[in-house]
């Protein structure tokens, strides 16, 4: 495509044209003024530069490698000199710098962003464990598209250390139960044994011994209560059998701050049933069924309460309450939601759901056949592709779907391990982290007919909506005829088929005739072709399925249910087991956010932010019910802290909105954190850190703010608040971020042991080196040329016929 440098140029091209239309209606030389026009219009063209971009391919012999040592204080446990040596290997193939990175803390983010050039590539020689600074998926984003390759290097692992963390809310209610979690990390993924204590206000409360054979392990302490307002302390020690380098990391502190129960009012509250037991244990509750006063209460209950009993006036008075960013809970059961008579009602209004049956988007089976040949690491696709794939397993359309991947290079490979049901977020994580480990091969071997198969093979018994995506660099022409076979039979089964091009420099993709063997392939069978440049991802819409009739009217007595959503802040620590055995059947509305279904899909518990509210509805009953009890399950054992942590996210702030109110997560030795405080007083805002006064900004309505840095580590008082300070966050991830490869190789890069990357790392470094440049192409000279044709050959057009004239005129003189 001709492009200008000087697009502003053409402008000229206006007057030109005035001038030549006037001259056409005074003058009589028609054709010699068209033809001047013409003329002046290529000149201008050329005054514009036009110009093409040429593709061409780059290597480069001698790529520059920029080693990155983390030589911080967690990299003791590893053998040391690792990146000298590779530095010194490096230095004796190519072009090499090293990068040394000292100190307390650990900036990978940092040093990738400030040494990713462009023209170079990067080495990271580390535990993985970045602490401070950019984040490393922001940093390698960045290197992705200035063109710098990132590779990680994993040094080895010589000794271990074992890392100590409480995990819990820092706000408790007083004399509630509580659970905290004493979370124990070890860098090696060895069997290690240590004993542990907790203890609370210098009082040991839980103490035992623990074998550890994993990377990480979680204690869970319960029933721990504060039976005092204000500050308390929590300390955990632990005291390792065996090997641990540094002991500052086996003593954690956790700063509890304990408050009066919240007020909460419940409306059509079942003193009798699990609901009710769970609320009146865990918080202040008046029973009240009038909303009177409730501008004192934290959040409202609403218990299977009829939409009658819900006047405009009352609704707008529960509008106003979530206006002052407070919450209420719905709960369902035979007097509400759809068989309350809540459908278009004014309570309706403020609900997340409408009470309606809700569409059904089951019944489609999706696989994903990806291509890991060795040219997709040759040409650089292999992250376009992986990247593809995560983005298709996160469409919010896909829920209910079930999912498999095959991976394809000299052959096919089940990386899933058939169809996996998207409902639930352990499965999504499986699918992706079983994706991440996937590497190119080491043939140069397309065969797209042997996933196709597998595939095939996956769907032959299957019902519903059934679909096939490939993911690939287009190099097909080897298995063409066979991938051609099978995908028509695939087709005649009522599959559909897709294919996601992602474009790449080799010369496979095309056939003899300049065509893409992807795009005839998908042509010849009647699929949907994707053809896609570096970095852009494919949009596949996939529309709901309707319900059948069967569906619709099956009863299986029991509904098992499932997280849909488990990042939200009710379900983030939770695991739900067990059935319901009936629900009110709702439809989410847009904006809101299921975070409870039931295996068939249908809603259990959703949420949304109603104004600066938040309205949670439970869409089954609480537990006692009438005549049928639906969900007895959901209220007992580790169910039942689900309905205390949606009760808590209505609530939202637990404490109580007078005088001076601090806010201060506690926080690492040498890493500064913000504190907060409030005053819903009139009152000189002041805040000492241990006595000392602190400088603070306003930064909202009465709200104000300070950076504090404290030291040492311990406990810190804040004007009565609590703030523990505990070893430095250097100290708390240990031994290799696991992480890191998978984010690595998602970026383009690769992951080597220190042997390997001896051996291998130059090599593709130089294949990495290749690069696609687009060469400026000036085109002027065309339209100069076309210029001087036309006004020389009009000049001797001009010329001929005056000397035709001129003999013409002798002749008759002559006569």
């Amino acid at each position: 495509m001709v492009q200008l440098e000087n697009p502003e140029m053409l402008l000229l091209i206006i007057p030109a044209l005035i001038a030549g239309l006037y001259l056409l209606k005074k003058g009589t030389k028609k054709g010699l003024i068209i033809s001047r026009i013409v003329v002046a219009i290529l000149l201008i063209i050329a005054l514009a530069s036009p110009f093409t971009l040429v593709p061409r391919i780059t290597t480069d012999d001698n790529p520059d490698l920029v080693i990155i040592s983390d030589e911080t204080d967690s990299m003791e446990l590893f053998v040391n000199g690792t990146a000298s040596e590779l530095y010194e290997a490096m230095t004796a193939k190519t072009s090499a710098s090293l990068v040394r990175l000292t100190g307390d803390s650990t900036a990978l983010g940092d040093a990738i962003v400030q040494y990713a050039t462009g023209d170079n590539q990067i080495v990271l020689v580390t535990d993985g464990n970045s602490n401070t600074g950019e984040e490393l998926v922001d940093a390698l984003q960045f290197a992705k598209e200035t063109g710098t390759t990132v590779y990680y290097v994993q040094p080895e692992l010589e000794e271990n250390d074992l890392t100590v963390q409480i995990v819990g809310d820092k706000t408790v209610i007083l004399k509630n139960e509580n659970q905290f979690d004493i979370v124990v990390s070890q860098a090696m993924d060895q069997e290690i044994s240590y004993n542990y204590e907790l203890y609370s206000d210098d009082t040991l409360i839980r103490s035992g011994k623990v074998t550890q054979t994993t990377r990480e392990k979680s204690i869970p302490v319960t029933q721990v209560k504060f039976t005092k307002l204000g500050a308390h302390t929590l300390k955990a020690i632990i005291k390792p059998s065996s090997s641990d380098v540094d002991p500052i990391n086996n003593q954690y502190y956790k700063a509890v701050y304990a408050i009066p129960k919240p007020t909460i009012r419940a409306i059509g509250l079942e003193t009798n049933s699990p609901l009710a037991d769970i609320l009146l244990n865990l918080y202040d509750v008046s029973t009240s069924g009038e909303l009177n006063n409730i501008d004192t209460k934290k959040a409202i209950i609403i218990d299977n309460t009829h939409a009658n009993s819900f006047t405009e006036a009352n609704v707008e008075e529960l509008q106003d309450y979530l206006n002052d960013g407070r919450g209420i809970v719905v709960v369902g059961g035979d007097r509400s939601y759809n068989y309350g008579d809540y459908l278009d009602s004014p309570i309706e209004e403020i609900l997340p759901v409408l009470s309606k049956p809700t569409d059904w988007s089951g019944g489609r089976n999706i696989v994903l056949i990806l291509d890991i040949s060795q040219s997709t690491a040759a040409h650089g696709t292999i992250a376009d592709i992986l990247g593809n794939a995560i983005n298709i397993l996160h469409n919010d359309n896909l829920r209910d779907a079930y999912l498999g991947v095959i991976a394809f290079g000299s052959e096919g490979m089940d990386v899933s391990g058939g169809l996996q049901f998207l409902g639930t977020a352990s499965n999504i994580e499986f699918l992706e982290s079983e994706m991440a480990t996937l590497t190119p091969g080491s043939t140069s071997e397309t065969s797209l007919n042997e996933g196709l198969a597998i595939a095939d093979e996956w769907l032959d018994n299957e019902v519903g909506e059934l679909e096939i995506i490939i993911i690939s660099d287009g190099g097909i022409e080897k298995s063409y005829d066979e991938s051609l076979k099978v995908a028509e039979d695939i087709v005649d089964k009522g599959v559909n088929l897709y294919y996601i091009h992602i474009r790449s420099s080799a010369p496979s993709q095309v056939d003899n005739y300049g065509n893409f063997y992807a795009e005839t392939l998908m042509n010849e069978v009647g699929g949907v072709y994707f053809h896609l440049d570096e970095g852009e991802r494919a949009n596949i819409e996939f529309e709901d399925l309707q319900q059948t009739e069967d569906e619709e009217t099956a009863d299986i007595g029991t509904y098992p249910l499932i997280e849909y959503n488990t990042k939200h802040f009710i379900t983030k620590d939770i695991e739900i087991e067990g059935s319901i055995t009936g629900y009110d059947d709702v439809t989410p509305k847009a904006g809101a956010d299921r975070l409870i279904i039931t295996s068939t899909g249908k809603p259990v518990l959703t949420t949304w932010r109603y104004g600066l509210g938040r309205v949670a509805a439970l869409s089954t009953d609480n537990g006692q019910g009438g005549e049928n009890m639906w969900a007895t399950q959901l209220y007992s054992d580790n169910n039942s802290k689900l309905i205390s942590s949606t009760v808590n996210w209505a609530i939202g702030n637990p404490r109580e909105e007078t005088g001076a109110v601090v806010n201060a997560p506690d926080t690492w030795y040498g890493t500064p954190v913000t504190i907060e405080l409030t005053m819903y007083d009139e009152g000189i805002p002041t805040l000492k850190l241990d006595g000392d006064a602190l400088d603070l900004s306003l930064t909202g309505n009465n709200v104000y703010e300070a950076v504090i840095n404290p030291s040492p580590i311990g406990l810190h008082d804040l004007s009565g608040y609590p703030v523990a300070v505990n070893y430095a966050l250097e100290y708390r991830d240990v031994g290799l971020n696991e992480e890191l490869p998978a984010l690595i190789k998602s970026y383009g890069g690769s992951t080597y042991s220190v042997n390997e990357a001896r051996a291998k790392l130059f090599e593709e470094a130089q294949g990495n080196s290749e690069k696609l440049v687009r060469d400026s192409v000036s085109q002027k000279i065309y339209f100069l040329l076309a210029a001087l044709i036309i006004f020389l050959g009009e000049v001797i057009l001009r010329r001929i016929k005056e000397i035709k004239e001129m003999k013409k005129l002798q002749q008759e003189i002559e006569t």
